[in-house]
């Protein structure tokens, strides 16, 4: 069964090729998502890294959790669900109602 891994504190000129590169040597790595700004498409600074075993993932948080990444200590540890949040007001402002 895989396990979805939260990534933090990353330096925002990570890319997914080096967060594969850094993750493989634990666990065949199934998924990389650098999550990025919808407006200017720059990373925020995190990741969810989704490897192929639980046993892949432990190994990984052991590994990589507190090591440093071009200057910046990861925080690696299993994503928690996402949260739902209530939609914005004015969420629809752009359609007219018409």
């Amino acid at each position: 069964m895989s396990t979805r891994l939260f990534v933090g504190n990353l330096p925002f000129t990570t890319t997914k090729d080096e967060l594969q590169g850094l993750f493989t040597p634990h666990g065949n790595v199934l998924e990389v998502e650098v999550v990025t700004d919808k407006f200017t498409a720059r990373s925020r600074g995190f990741a969810f890294v989704t490897m192929e075993t639980k046993e892949a993932a432990e190994a990984a948080i052991k590994a990589l959790h507190r090591k440093e990444l071009d200057g910046r200590l990861l925080t690696v540890n299993e994503a928690r669900p996402r949260e739902e949040r209530p939609r914005a007001a004015g969420a629809d402002r752009g359609q007219d109602s018409r």
